[in-house]
């Protein structure tokens, strides 16, 4: 829905008001005329329900107005003394209209000095819970929201199960899009698991759909900084085609605001040339220096004549590494006992069994209890994911004789490739580009070996028809070979770079897709796919900034003193009043 079909829509709304409530206006001493004007008839309103002038602004703001709304229509009938729970169920679930009954079929009377506090003890709840929810969901929505962090593309620098708040105004909180959504969920409601918003997600009706028209434009309150490389970013996915997060259904198409979030950081911003070189970043030639903060893995091949034992690699906490047990002989029970540990098993020649684990291997509680008889091969080379620390104590091992990165060589395709044209652009993780970043403004070339760069943007992110015959690329119906940008574009990649799903497979990030800056970790477990019971706090990480440079400082102790500080002197202060009462 532009912007003339948002103004005829609030139009709509207040002839709808109008004709429901004029007649009350008048009982509360108006004028009719004043439930006719937008936004002064809410003023009024507010004053002939004894309510603050500001409420009308919560009526504008999207999402919240959901909640307020209902509150509104409630306040309105009990000012004309309905107050019974029908009353009130009948106005919610007509969505406002049973103002009409009331307003044409009731001889109903103002009451101008309604007592504005609720009648019963759950009334009270209610009314608190309600207006905690209003409250909530405006800082969620606008200025900060909870994330945890649930893949491992940001190792070591962003760990899986830590808790993040992430800052809206930092880039400027990105309005709602979607108008009829459940509050402080994203696209799935909790235990119903089913969406939490109204909309058409086929692919074929979308654009077409009259839910969908609803959808309000792109908007960005003013932030007070914009996206630099080296922030890390949490964005609404571009390529996301699952029906929730970790859910592969059928692909669906959802909302831009809907979109599954992503945290990656951003290493190209709009208009620079991005490669990546063996790894390594580089903006026009010269290679991006990250941020101190930032621990960068990769995947390396160890090797030491005697043999890499899992000892070393645990000693410096590497992980993605496979180790394998031999087994001298084995049964069914004991093997599914093993069940989840074990990712692979296969027999031997001379009658043993390998089993495969990942790098925390079988506890050795687990193996006593079985009374299995086991050995953990050390193979002369292993591969595992390593940052720079990592390889530097592995490095000075003297039990170790090298430690080599594994690259993927220049020109050799990589699988699922950024923009999947291997003839085109041979591509892989390592070796990658050069790529343009698109900013808004710019032109750039359109031809038949440039439009796989940016057809998506073209097609998908700026809405214009695409088509390609031959050599020749039309847009809009209009042969073209050349096309302008309407909006930036960013580069976002995550730290782990091997384990890694981000721009190299899926492209550019739209501005309008970028949801916050991760500013504050304020919990963080470790094992935190392993169930709850297996939830190990992680205390260093615990009440630190995601920002700065150095090493991250906990404040929580900090915190805790305060917090006490606060209760002690509080004590004392409730103790000193009482004595002088």
């Amino acid at each position: 829905m532009d912007g003339t079909q948002w103004i005829i829509f609030i139009l709509l709304i207040q002839v709808i008001h109008f004709l429901g409530t004029w007649k009350l206006y008048v009982k509360a001493g108006r004028k009719a005329w004043e439930a006719a004007i937008p936004v002064y008839n809410g003023i009024v309103l507010m004053k002939i329900i004894n309510r603050p002038w500001w409420w009308v602004l919560l009526l504008f703001i999207p999402i919240i107005n959901l909640l307020m709304f209902p509150v509104v229509w409630v306040e309105t009938i009990r000012s004309f003394g309905k107050h019974s729970v029908v009353d009130t169920w009948l106005v919610i679930l007509t969505l406002g209209f049973y103002t009409y009954y009331i307003n044409y079929v009731e001889d109903v009377k103002y009451i101008e000095d309604r007592d504005l506090k609720p009648r019963t003890g759950l009334g009270e709840w209610v009314s608190s819970i309600v207006f905690a929810v209003v409250a909530a969901t405006f800082v969620h929505t606008y200025f900060i929201q909870p994330y945890v962090i649930p893949t491992g593309s940001l190792e070591r620098t962003l760990r899986v199960g830590d808790f993040l708040f992430v800052s809206k105004f930092h880039y400027g909180a990105r309005v709602p899009m979607t108008t009829l959504a459940a509050p402080m969920v994203h696209d799935t409601l909790p235990v119903l698991h089913t969406k939490s918003y109204l909309a058409d997600v086929n692919p074929e009706t979308y654009k077409t759909s009259w839910i969908n028209k609803l959808q309000l434009p792109y908007m960005r309150l003013p932030g007070f900084e914009r996206v630099k490389k080296n922030d890390i970013v949490v964005f609404s996915l571009p390529a996301d085609t699952l029906v929730q997060f970790f859910r592969a259904d059928k692909p669906v198409k959802k909302p831009i605001d809907k979109k599954s979030n992503y945290v990656k950081r951003c290493v190209g911003t709009p208009g620079d040339s991005l490669s990546v070189i063996n790894g390594d970043v580089y903006i026009d030639g010269e290679q991006l220096q990250l941020s101190d903060r930032a621990k960068p893995m990769f995947v390396y091949d160890i090797y030491s004549k005697n043999g890499v034992s899992s000892r070393y690699l645990e000693e410096v906490d590497a992980s993605d590494y496979v180790r394998k047990y031999i087994a001298t002989n084995i049964n069914e029970a004991q093997y599914n006992a093993l069940a989840a540990y074990v990712s692979g098993a296969k027999p031997t020649e001379d009658g043993k069994i390998e089993l495969y684990t990942a790098e925390k291997g079988i506890p050795t509680n687990v193996i006593r209890q079985l009374r299995l008889s086991l050995s953990e091969e050390k193979p002369l080379n292993r591969m595992a994911n390593l940052t720079d620390e990592m390889v530097e104590s592995l490095r000075n091992n003297p039990e170790i004789d090298s430690v080599v990165r594994t690259i993927e060589p220049k020109g050799m395709y990589g699988t699922n490739i950024f923009p999947q044209k291997p003839n085109l652009y041979p591509w892989n993780n390592d070796n990658f580009g050069p790529i343009y970043i698109p900013e808004a403004g710019k032109t750039v070339e359109i031809n038949a070996k440039t439009i796989p760069l940016y057809k998506k943007i073209i097609r998908d992110y700026e809405h214009n028809d695409v088509k390609i015959t031959g050599d020749k690329v039309f847009i809009n119906g209009q042969e073209a070979n050349s096309y302008t940008f309407r909006q930036d574009y960013y580069w976002m990649m995550g730290d782990n770079r091997d384990h890694s799903e981000d721009s190299r497979t899926w492209g550019y990030v739209p501005a309008d897709h970028i949801v916050g800056k991760p500013v504050f970790l304020w919990m963080s477990f470790d094992n935190f796919r392993e169930g709850i019971s297996n939830w190990r706090v992680r205390w260093n990480r615990v009440f630190t900034t995601v920002g700065g440079s150095g090493e991250p400082v906990s404040y929580f102790w900090y915190f805790i003193a305060v917090l006490a500080g606060w209760f002690i002197f509080d004590f004392f202060r409730k103790k000193k009043k009482q004595k002088a009462d």
